[in-house]
């Protein structure tokens, strides 16, 4: 078989990597691509985002399988592209990824649908917003009503720095976010507004084929930039798997008043939903969960621990996902604690630097592999090309050792302005 994963960053170099182990495969391929899967002989890349010309290449190659790892092209409707030329695609239609793509759309769909989630409010006008944190206080949180690649949230913990959230999303756009486009087509800056909910927060990842949903094996991660969860919000620093928060009990709720509500809400509103999806949750003290946001896709960092877990066949497991036979399978997981750690650019998360020259990269092991993020290899050499480069992900038998396992990798490698914390999987050790 021929697989095609459409990204270029490490949850598809993870995606890539697993299916690539697959018995049934005869090539993978990844566009565009990046530094990290340009150096693994078992994968291709092909330097094309373009949808339509993507189909084309696809059919012309005779893709048997295509998996969608980011939100962008999800949002630009690449799945109805594939199947409208009877092509098997994994992911969401254009209108089920509204999900991610538009927090407005996401919040009505929980409140009508009665799926727990923070108080919010939406707005346009940034005055009326302003009056808003006035009269609310702080902390709360504001979200851009758009895609921003992880960073359109800000938790804010004053009433000023809520005050220049808005301004940010609604005036300047320094978030560089995608505006939804309002009723006559043009694009609106929009943004909700919501409580500051306390707990402790979880991935919670499921694949579903319409009707039929599998829950992936739990995860964390860490939003923050620097140690003890300080410093400003940015798309991941690292994350680890299995997640002690989500007990037994919270999984059960977390199917319960979450996910099922979700996918019997999507198909009742007429848009059955297809391809993973992503509830960022949070967990009270009660184990009470609400539901921060959604995403169409895995979560990155969590995609990369996740897969060095999976020991089922993700080929076999996307095809049952394709053709409605979720129900038909069950996935095994390796019991030792997978944990990954970002290594970001010099000036992550507003600035990141590009261009720097990356050594020291260990050779792949099935217990220890570093997932190239924003890399690109020019020339034998491999350079950073975006915020998030690199993430170091191991496998040990407790959370501790896979944290000694992966610094011990990350000390070895290389470059200009490297950033990463040092404390990833904190919450999981028992002190």
């Amino acid at each position: 078989m021929k697989v095609l994963v459409v990204g270029g960053g490490g949850r598809e170099h993870a995606l890539a990597w697993k299916l690539s182990q697959s018995q049934r495969i005869q090539k993978v391929f990844v566009a565009p691509g990046n530094g990290g899967t340009a150096r693994d002989p078992n994968l291709v890349d092909v330097p094309i985002s373009d949808v339509k010309a993507l189909r084309e290449w696809a059919q012309q190659e005779k893709i048997d399988l295509t998996v969608v790892g980011p939100e962008a092209p999800l949002a630009a409707g690449i799945v109805d592209e594939f199947r409208a030329h009877a092509m098997k695609i994994f992911g969401p239609t254009r209108a089920a990824a509204q999900l991610e793509s538009s927090k407005a759309f996401s919040k009505a769909f929980m409140h009508r649908h009665g799926i727990p989630t923070a108080l919010y409010e939406t707005f346009t006008d940034a005055a009326l917003a302003h009056a808003y944190i006035d009269k609310m206080g702080a902390p709360i949180v504001v979200k851009a009503d758009g895609l921003a690649a992880g960073k359109g949230v800000v938790v804010a913990m004053t009433a000023i720095e809520a005050h220049e959230a808005i301004d940010f999303m609604l005036q300047g756009n320094q978030l560089g976010v995608v505006h939804n486009a309002g009723a006559d087509g043009t694009a609106v800056p929009r943004v909700v507004i919501e409580e500051f909910l306390q707990g402790e927060e979880a991935s919670f990842i499921v694949l579903c084929d319409g009707k039929n949903v599998v829950a992936l094996a739990t995860s964390q991660d860490h939003k923050r930039l620097l140690d003890h969860d300080e410093g400003p919000n940015t798309g991941g620093m690292g994350a680890y798997s299995p997640a002690p928060v989500v007990t037994a009990q919270v999984h059960a709720r977390a199917m319960r008043e979450v996910i099922m509500p979700t996918i019997k809400g999507m198909e009742k509103d007429g848009i059955p939903y297809t391809g993973f999806l992503y509830a960022g949750l949070m967990i009270d003290e009660q184990g009470q969960p609400k539901t921060l946001e959604f995403n169409c896709r895995m979560g990155d960092p969590e995609t990369q621990p996740i897969m060095m877990r999976l020991k089922s066949d993700l080929v076999e497991v996307m095809l049952a996902a394709t053709s409605e036979k979720l129900d038909t399978v069950e996935l095994e997981w390796d019991r030792r604690v997978a944990l990954g750690v970002v290594m970001a650019a010099a000036g992550y998360p507003m600035n990141p630097r590009k261009g720097d020259v990356i050594t020291g990269l260990p050779k792949d092991e099935m217990d220890a592999m570093v997932f190239h993020a924003g890399t690109t290899a020019k020339e034998g050499q491999t350079h950073s090309s975006g915020g998030r480069v690199l993430c170091v992900t191991v496998l040990a038998d407790s959370v501790k050792q896979a944290q000694h396992k992966a610094y011990e990798v990350a000390k070895g490698i290389h470059f200009d302005g490297q950033q990463y914390r040092k404390d990833i999987g904190f919450r999981a050790i028992k002190s």
